[in-house]
């Protein structure tokens, strides 16, 4: 309906282009908007307050003439001026209803477009150091991250998810001599246990399969514990393998999968590090001091030059993100988002300086970045802080294991990403109203049940199937379904654009919140055939988009509650 609109305001600015009130020599693109109040109409357009200089007269005065202009149309009931110059469009009932015929129709690409055409798009997510299993801030990276990748292929971008491990450095050094000081019997309260060490329950798990020989096979390696206790190297590899595979199992359970694993310690390993500094190097934007090797950010918007190699020889921690990124960019992604917490900030001036100090045609701004917030867990009002087996945070596997999939996905996605987020384990297992991923799935469960009713009554309704009169279709409510149902697509596409996974799931809680009103004010299982018939018809639209915007959130649609 909104192109509709759109198409009537062309017709009228050509009118009066031709008419000399508006130049012909400029183009004019009409804004519409969904009207909040419904007393305004369906639709608005300021086009009128937009293109008023242009005709030399008042806004309200260029509102006039436009719609004086505007062919007729058995789409629009009605056009109203509004203050200074809006338009308002009150779309007509027939109009409205056309929706559900589309819905149907398409059916599961229903809210789909090509507008990606099939550009690769590469977006990282959780890139956890397996050094721990995953907590609840990696739960929340995860179902954004999964979502803006759902949210791009449903806009027809070619995307490829991909998880980095930091498998190099520091942490995975402490790793493994947390793991050796449990093999040799110590404990974290020892007074030899290491400075730094990781002390959770789950460093005995990794310990214990270690000392009994067991096979660990994760993803890319196959390692056998050698039950020695003085060889770190076989100790560490052995825990990077343990800990890669848990948190790869997690990751399915929690319905999110990855095209690429990509190994930080790959980029030593492969020289592109070295080949990275080499690069900067010649490029002058970098130089010595104090013993280290530093690089000259603030000549690309950073507040001060950084350090990318320490007195010890060793790197910084920006220094192989960049070599990193110069690799995606030569895997020819020139769109690539980064998710990750907002901790990593101080990190996206430096990155992008590095890759630009190595004058390899890269663009300003390059990559993208969603940074989230940090994640705070309560039940019974009071914050939950530790795991047992964490040993100092709640992982991802427990709040799966206390509310479910679904709810830990929906829940997570829910809100802005620059918003911190609380994340109420009673209210995630509630079954009511208050509960958003309950009341979106009991709307999709009641339409289910509605048909199982009419099915024992005789009466089977195809899936897709359009039946009945839609123009029987005049209350109110019904209106507002399908009005609803109507901005489903352009909600796809501004969630994808501005990486808004949260938008969806607002919208399906208003969607879910319309029917629920719906069902509750008028019966649809009445003797009335043909109003039957076309209340199925609006239902069973309803039903698809409720089950393919829950599919873009990771969550199911089940049949029953």
């Amino acid at each position: 309906m909104k192109e509709t609109v759109s198409d009537l305001l062309q017709s009228a600015l050509a009118a009066l282009q031709s008419e000399g009130v508006l130049p012909a020599d400029q183009s004019f693109a009409p804004q519409i908007g969904n009207t909040k109040d419904k007393s305004h109409g369906d639709y608005a357009c300021n086009i009128a307050l937009v293109a008023a200089k242009s005709a030399g007269c008042a806004p309200r005065k260029l509102a006039e003439a436009l719609v004086a202009n505007l062919p007729a149309s058995a789409a629009v009931d009605k056009v109203e001026i509004a203050g200074p110059g809006f338009i308002n469009f009150f779309m007509s009932t027939a109009s409205a209803f056309g929706v559900v015929n589309t819905v149907l129709e398409q059916a599961e690409n229903f809210g789909c477009n090509h507008s990606g055409k099939g550009e690769k798009v590469q977006v990282e997510f959780v890139s956890a150091n397996p050094t721990g299993p995953l907590h609840v801030g990696h739960g929340r990276g995860a179902a954004i991250g999964d979502c803006i990748c759902r949210l791009l292929d449903a806009n027809g971008y070619q995307v490829t998810r991909e998880f980095y491990y930091n498998d190099a450095g520091a942490q995975i050094n402490n790793l493994g001599l947390s793991v050796q000081a449990r093999v040799k019997g110590l404990t974290p309260d020892h007074e030899s246990w290491p400075e730094n060490g990781y002390r959770g329950d789950y460093i005995t798990d990794v310990a214990e399969a270690y000392l009994a020989g067991k096979t660990i096979t994760a993803d890319d390696r196959s390692v056998t514990g050698q039950a020695e206790p003085d060889n770190l190297e076989a100790i560490t590899n052995f825990a990077v393998a343990y800990l890669r595979r848990e948190q790869d199992s997690d990751l399915k359970a929690f319905g999110v999968e990855f095209d690429v694993y990509f190994l930080e310690s790959s980029l030593y390993n492969d020289g592109k590090v070295e080949a990275t500094v080499k690069r900067l190097q010649e490029n002058g934007y970098t130089y010595e001091d104090g013993g280290a090797l530093w690089l000259k950010t603030t000549e690309f918007g950073d507040d001060k030059d950084r350090v990318m190699r320490k007195t010890d020889g060793g790197y910084t921690y920006f220094l192989p993100d960049v070599a990193y990124h110069l690799d995606k960019w030569q895997r020819g992604f020139s769109t690539v988002i980064n998710e990750q917490g907002a901790d990593h900030h101080s990190t996206v001036t430096r990155v992008r300086a590095g890759l630009q100090a190595l004058n390899v045609g890269i663009p300003k701004g390059w990559p993208d970045y969603v940074l989230h917030q940090m994640v705070m867990v309560i039940r019974g009002g009071e914050e939950v802080k530790i795991s047992k087996r964490a040993g100092s945070y709640v992982t991802l596997s427990d709040l799966i294991e206390e509310v479910g999939r679904d709810a830990t996905r929906f829940f997570l996605a829910a809100r802005r990403v620059d918003s911190q987020l609380t994340f109420d384990i009673d209210l995630a297992r509630s079954q009511t109203n208050e509960n958003p991923v309950y009341y979106i799935q009991y709307a999709h469960a009641r339409i289910c049940s509605v048909l199982r009713k009419l099915a024992t009554e005789g009466v089977q309704r195809g899936r897709h199937e359009c039946v009945g009169d839609l123009t029987l279709l005049t209350l109110d409510e019904e209106k507002e379904l399908a009005n609803q149902l109507a901005k489903y697509p352009e909600l796809v596409a501004s969630a994808a654009a501005q990486r808004e996974p949260h938008t969806l799931s607002q919208y399906l809680r208003e969607l879910a919140g319309l029917f629920h009103s719906y069902y509750n004010a008028h019966k649809v299982l009445i003797e009335d055939t043909a109003l039957r018939d076309a209340r199925i018809s609006l239902y069973l639209a309803v039903r698809q988009v409720i089950e393919n915007g829950l599919g873009l959130l990771g969550v199911s649609a089940p049949e029953e509650m």
